[in-house]
């Protein structure tokens, strides 16, 4: 009976390992190698604002952008002028579109969920995301990140999105095509919600390096419910993993929020001490590997909008974001 039991055990894995998910686009799993550049601004200490309009102002051929929201009017008449010489295009949830920006380089992404992407792509070669928004309260108030990557195979990823977008294809569409690129000492992979994270992306990447991590996890999150997550956390924290957390303070007491839940079981968590928003999505994992993008950690900011996020393997860059932290941990309040 035993032997008959670990058979049909056998045979059931195998079934499951076989269980493939047609998506029609085919996913490059070799891992690419490109001299990748790198760099971090950190909103309002930084002018966010300024750097993405001068970027948008050098573009030679293209800027294609997807915005959750946009109000910045130096950014828009940045866009609006650009639109004369180059390939301008832009996305905006339809939820914040009121007519700010016109033109057939403009599509409203009209569906049932957010579109609550923050990327552009400049030239095909330059890739501009994190957690701000680029309106007047993301890029002068709210405490936010801005990651600016020079690659052209991440850039490739991000338009084969933009494209979905652009054409309409909302939470769905193709798998990223470069899911991991390697630069000298730099790994980095790109996922985009909800098609890449309903397995190993999303979410379920960062639990499954919170449960690998050995001396520290670090996580500023503007709106944290997502209660597997959380459990991770906790065994971190009891299996002597140093476990930090400072979470957005309008958002602790929303509807499933894990803060007090956190809290609770010894956690150390604090709420921010912006009197605006503390806006941040990143996650640094032994001080060397950074988790950044456009989701909340949130059943639907994995399972339903679309989103983009990043993992990057880098300590010179995760020694950035640990400093960001850590400022903000420090003005932060157990409440």
């Amino acid at each position: 009976m035993k032997y008959i039991a670990f058979l049909l055990f056998f045979v059931f894995v195998l079934m499951s390992g076989c269980d493939n998910v047609l998506t029609g686009g085919v996913v490059n799993t070799q891992e690419l190698s490109e001299n990748v550049k790198t760099e971090v601004y950190f909103c309002p200490l930084d002018d966010c604002g300024r750097i993405i309009k001068n970027i948008v102002n050098n573009a030679e051929n293209s800027v294609h952008c997807a915005f959750f929201d946009l109000d910045l009017k130096d950014l828009i008449k940045a866009i609006a002028k650009k639109s004369h010489n180059a390939d301008v295009k832009v996305v905006i949830d339809h939820g914040n579109y009121d007519g700010q920006i016109r033109g057939e380089g403009i599509k409203i992404a009209k569906s049932k969920q957010y579109m609550h992407n923050k990327f552009c792509i400049i030239d095909k070669g330059l890739v501009l995301t994190g957690s701000m928004n680029p309106t007047n309260n993301g890029a002068n108030l709210n405490n936010n990140n801005l990651i600016i990557i020079n690659s052209k195979y991440i850039a490739e990823n991000y338009e084969n999105e933009f494209n979905e977008l652009w054409n309409g294809v909302y939470a769905s569409g193709d798998n990223v095509k470069y899911k991991r690129i390697s630069s000298g000492k730099t790994i980095i992979e790109n996922y985009f919600c909800p098609e890449d994270c309903r397995e190993e992306g999303g979410i379920n990447k960062i639990i499954s390096l919170v449960m690998k991590a050995n001396e520290s996890v670090k996580v500023a999150i503007f709106s944290f419910t997502h209660e597997e997550l959380a459990d991770e956390l906790v065994k971190a924290d009891i299996n002597r993993v140093n476990v930090t957390i400072l979470v957005e303070r309008r958002q602790r007491n929303v509807q499933k929020s894990q803060y007090k839940r956190l809290r609770d079981f010894g956690v150390s968590i604090k709420v921010d001490g912006n009197k605006n928003n503390m806006h941040h999505k990143f996650v640094i994992i032994d001080n060397s590997i950074v988790i950044t993008g456009s989701p909340n950690y949130s059943w639907s900011g994995n399972n339903r909008n679309d989103e983009n996020m990043l993992v990057i393997y880098d300590k010179r860059l995760a020694q950035k974001y640990t400093a960001e932290f850590n400022r903000l941990f420090d003005e932060g309040e157990v409440i």
